[in-house]
């Protein structure tokens, strides 16, 4: 490394302070009533329901009933549209196509005092009601009425199947729609009395219209496309939706369970406690044992439990944040133990080599450098155990699920709210170590020892000068 000058510590404890004060508190504007975040603090950390409570669901088809990819999509759009309705937005759902599952998550919301979860689950698993509406007439709840309410072209059951096709001439995406024989005729009725006029004819699922095109030609061959602004996933999504008010089955819950909002806060609170009344006995311990070093090494774990948090929280704009559980807060811990343990190592080493009489530049240089090797061994260990849980235990769509699906597929989705946190602030936790605890303890150490003051042996480990 080259020649680290004196200021470096202070630069590298100014910025360890503001980016942890910048962690822990955000900031954000207010232009009325709305609130416009431009960093995320904690306030912004979502809780999983093991913290915050609320409702775990497992959906199954009926047994007896194979249910094919189409289908599990067509069925979890249903429930992502029942839950919106339902006014749940902080949900997590996810397809284990493997073992035909839909696993559901969502937390209680703050204040909530009567909400019915039997009745929602039960509700969010029966069959969709699709139907093709003429017109789009909406009361003030965005309900069909008049017009729209009373005529009813098509229904689910009118619907063979919808899928996602790409018009090459045009160069769009559509949603292509192959209707049965009953659905032919009724669509045919329908499109020859509202072309001219260009009418709408208006889809909904229950009591939400997810879309209303306009009637362009007379379509007799029960083969219609729906066009629009669409793209490759929006049209997928539609196609989708429509394919849920098609679906031959209603969903049966697996599994269901609550957790109470007071039994994870209490659970929460107790586990920061314990993490604030460790991490101060850790940090008297270490600069006690270790002196300087070990100061140190106390301002480097600020950092690395602060970029932590930081991750978790989606903080850094390239990446989202994730859900905190009660083994996310272990992961944490669980770093910030592999941490100290990294500064120990490296504070032993320079303790050895001024015992060998070297220099204090030399004891440093050298220190750092033989404790390296240690240091990522034991972390790369780590990284790997992470990179294990978050593939068995990740969402279908995450970077680890998919490069690790052929050796976890018997896993799915169904802890990934709660294992799959324990992964990611692990990870998070030991990068930042190989940063803080590293790098940055490298540099502020070498720096402080060009100070005349911290030239003392004794201050490393080593014997007092005489």
């Amino acid at each position: 490394m080259r020649k680290v000058k004196k200021p470096v510590f202070f630069v590298v404890l100014l910025l360890i302070v503001l980016f942890t004060l910048s962690v822990f508190f955000g900031f954000s504007t207010y232009y009325g009533d709305m609130n416009t975040v431009h960093i995320k603090g904690l306030d912004n950390i979502r809780f999983g329901i093991d913290i915050k409570g609320g409702v775990d669901v497992t959906f199954t088809p009926p047994e007896g009933v194979e249910a094919t990819d189409a289908n599990m999509d067509a069925a979890k759009e249903v429930i992502v549209q029942r839950m919106v309705n339902l006014g749940i937005t902080d949900y997590e759902c996810y397809i284990d196509y493997d073992n035909s599952r839909i696993i559901v998550r969502f937390p209680w919301k703050d204040g909530e005092t009567n909400f019915d979860p039997e009745a929602a689950v039960k509700e969010l698993g029966e069959t969709a009601e699709l139907t093709f509406r003429e017109g789009y007439e909406t009361d003030d709840l965005g309900a069909p009425t008049g017009i729209t309410a009373e005529n009813v072209i098509l229904v689910g059951s009118d619907v063979q199947e919808a899928y996602r096709a790409y018009d090459s001439t045009n160069g769009e995406y559509v949603v292509s729609l192959t209707l049965t024989e009953s659905g032919k005729e009724k669509f045919a009725e329908a499109t020859t009395r509202l072309y001219p006029e260009n009418g709408t004819i208006s889809i909904w699922m229950d009591d939400t219209c997810i879309s209303y095109p306009r009637v362009t030609a007379v379509i007799t061959d029960g083969q219609a496309q729906i066009t629009g602004s669409f793209d490759a996933e929006s049209s997928k999504a539609l196609a989708d939706k429509i394919n849920s008010g098609a679906l031959p089955f209603k969903l049966v819950t697996a599994s269901f369970s609550t957790i109470s909002p007071s039994l994870g806060s209490g659970a929460l609170e107790a586990m920061v406690v314990a993490g604030i009344i460790a991490f101060i006995f850790i940090a008297i311990y270490i600069t006690v044992i270790y002196r300087l070093p070990g100061a140190v090494a106390v301002i480097a774990l600020i950092g690395q439990v602060s970029g932590t948090l930081a991750f978790v929280s989606g903080y850094f704009g390239f990446m989202n944040g994730s859900i905190l559980t009660i083994p996310g807060i272990a992961g944490i811990i669980l770093a910030v133990g592999m941490g100290v343990d990294a500064n120990i190592i490296t504070a032993e080493r320079i303790k050895e080599e001024l015992g060998k009489g070297k220099t204090l530049d030399g004891a440093i240089e050298s220190g750092f450098k033989t404790a390296f090797s240690a240091i990522i061994d034991g972390n790369i260990t780590m990284v790997l155990v992470a990179i294990i849980l978050m593939g068995a235990f990740g969402t279908p769509d995450s970077i680890f699920a998919k490069a690790l699906h052929f050796a976890f597929f018997m896993f799915g989705p169904s802890t990934a709210g709660t294992i799959y946190s324990f992964g990611f602030t692990l990870l998070s936790g030991v990068v930042l170590n190989l940063f803080f605890g590293v790098f940055c303890s490298r540099l502020m150490l070498s720096s402080l020892s060009k100070f005349k003051v911290m030239r003392n042996p004794a201050l490393y480990g080593g014997k007092k000068n005489a």
